[in-house]
């Protein structure tokens, strides 16, 4: 970094931490109890403060990672500062755990996307920097930074791993890797997926060469859409993995998330399944209509910086041009969301999430709208693959296959699982300029404003309880 750029960035950055400090002090003070799956996870790591490390909640379905993490922040800070009684692990404590993982989110982010974008000497300081800052502001996430939840501590190991993994320090991604999927089992599907970026980018050389000795231009980067097309790229990847050379050399590079694998296909054998605790609501099912749920889910929170003018004629020329392939997707999506939509009890029990009411206002208005809102996800396929066309066609693939993993098996609409798909997708889309990301930003900034102003003030009852109920992500 220039001299500029780090005074710039470190001045934003404690200007973030500031104003988190600030809405995390308001929303304490206002809820100052444990609140949703909070009442699980304040009293488990109460129970590993006090060291009753054997004792465990059985509703609790995550491994211990944001409490070993959370006693081992706490601790030094209690031997320096003196302090006892029930402050030491209270659930304000607890919670402001997050709010340093939102910062090192915020540095992990503007360090992923210097990295990812390094060759583009175009790109201005200013633009890596808001970039990151919006990033770091990404609604689901920010809002659960003043919870005691562990998706900042997951999102933030996870993206640490894929750091590391980009600058080639693999041992150390993989250890990254391990706390990742103590906070949440799921982020085994990144430790492969940054393993599967480094045999893509073995198949992009290979290919490359392949190309080079028929003496054809034909891009990697470029993702064929015809059958011919896609009957190279299959027969590519047959000869590649039939070819003994080239597995000896992904494996000798993937090594070490090979052997985080190996250990956690152990741990789900043993534990007989991956979830621990509350088995019954965590049941994997081929719920093919979350892939579309996300893919609709990243539109949204993308248009400042992905839409244009120019993207939607391009849409409607591929659309001219291949009218047959986009007849087949729509035929395709039209069949998963008639078999196999799911809808799991939670979404249509609790009435203080957004998703019971995007389901409700939505889904549920008429049984024909799950249909005929099949063209929007076409678009939103189209636009998610478009904005992906720098990268290269493995990379893509490996990048697909794991977003599936991470989200068809998921029974329960929840936005809080799109975190991170979403950023590792935000990252590798090329550097918009300074106005989109301003607009992004602001867009961000507001959902964010909203979100917090519902939750502090728009309480409401239950019929059965006189605690105030407040509306959340």
């Amino acid at each position: 970094m220039e001299r500029f750029e780090v005074y710039i960035f470190t001045a934003l950055c404690s200007i973030n931490f500031l104003i988190s400090c600030l809405v995390f002090s308001k929303i304490t003070r206002e809820q100052r109890d444990p609140y949703m799956d909070e009442i699980f996870h304040v009293p488990q790591a109460q129970k590993y403060c006090d060291g009753k490390f054997n004792e465990w909640d059985p509703m609790i379905t995550t491994l211990p990672g944001l409490y070993l993490a959370s006693v081992g922040l706490i601790r030094p800070v209690v031997w320096l500062a003196d302090l006892k009684g029930r402050v030491v692990c209270s659930t304000a404590m607890l919670r402001f755990i997050n709010l340093l993982f939102n910062s090192g989110n915020l540095y992990i982010i503007y360090l992923i996307i210097c990295r990812l974008h390094i060759k583009d000497k175009s790109r201005s300081a200013s633009r890596r920097i808001f970039s990151a800052l919006a990033l770091s502001t990404f609604p689901v996430l920010y809002f659960f930074t003043f919870l005691y939840y562990t998706d900042a501590g997951s999102t933030f190991f996870t993206l640490f791993m894929y750091l590391m993994t980009l600058y080639g320090c693999h041992k150390a991604a993989a250890f990254l890797g391990v706390c990742a999927v103590l906070f949440r089992q799921t982020n085994i599907i990144w430790v492969a997926f940054c393993a599967g970026t480094l045999a893509a980018q073995k198949m992009d050389e290979t290919w490359r060469t392949e190309q080079s000795k028929k003496r054809e231009e034909k891009c990697p980067s470029q993702i064929p859409l015809t059958i011919n097309g896609a009957m190279r790229v299959t027969r590519f990847l047959l000869d590649f993995l039939k070819t003994p050379c080239n597995m000896k050399a992904v494996f000798l590079s993937t090594w070490p998330y090979v052997s985080v694998a190996v250990l956690f296909v152990v741990f789900a054998a043993l534990n007989d399944g991956i979830v621990v605790g509350d088995r019954g609501s965590h049941e994997a099912c081929l719920n093919f209509p979350q892939i579309f749920y996300f893919l609709s889910f990243a539109l949204v929170f993308s248009l400042p910086t992905s839409m244009s003018y120019q993207r939607v004629v391009r849409f409607l020329q591929s659309l001219r041009k291949q009218p047959l392939v986009y007849a087949v997707l729509m035929a395709s999506f039209l069949f998963l969301v008639w078999k196999f939509t799911f809808v799991h009890k939670y979404l249509l029990a609790d009435n203080r999430h957004f998703p019971f009411y995007v389901w409700k206002r939505i889904f549920q208005r008429h049984e024909l709208v799950r249909f005929l809102l099949v063209p929007g996800y076409v678009f939103a396929v189209w636009n998610f693959l478009d904005t992906l066309r720098s990268k290269s066609l493995f990379w893509c693939l490996v990048f697909c296959t794991c977003l599936v993993s991470a989200t068809v098996p998921q029974k329960l609409l929840e936005f809080r699982y799109f975190i991170l798909p979403y950023l590792l997708y935000r990252v590798h889309v090329p550097v918009p300029s300074l106005p989109r990301l301003l607009l992004e930003f602001s867009l961000y900034t507001a959902v964010n404003a909203a979100s917090v102003y519902i939750f502090i003030y728009k309480t409401f009852q239950w019929p059965d309880s006189t605690a105030a109920q407040r509306f959340m992500w």
